[in-house]
C-alpha cells in the first residue's frame, strides 16, 4: 500500500509546516551584490531558470537564485 500525498490537512499548531516558496528577486545588468563566500560583485549578464552571471573581480561566477547568500546592494 502506497501512502497518499495528495490534500492533507496540516494543523496549525504542527512542527511540520508546509515550506512556502520565497518569490524569486529580479536582477538586471549592472546590479551590485554581496555574496557570502564570494564578496562583493557586479551582475554582467542574465541567463535562463533564475542564473545571473556576476564579476567578483577575481573571476566570473553563476549563481542559482533564490540563493540565501546573496543580498542586493
Amino acid at each position: 500500500m502506497t501512502p497518499s500525498t495528495t490534500n492533507r490537512r496540516v494543523l496549525p499548531s504542527s512542527p511540520f509546516q508546509p515550506i512556502s516558496q520565497q518569490p524569486v528577486e529580479k536582477f538586471s545588468v549592472d546590479d551590485l551584490l554581496t555574496h557570502d563566500r564570494f564578496g562583493l560583485g557586479r551582475v554582467v549578464g542574465l541567463g535562463k531558470d533564475n542564473k545571473v552571471y556576476v564579476d567578483f573581480g577575481a573571476g566570473t561566477q553563476t549563481i542559482s537564485l533564490p540563493n540565501p547568500k546573496v543580498t542586493r546592494l
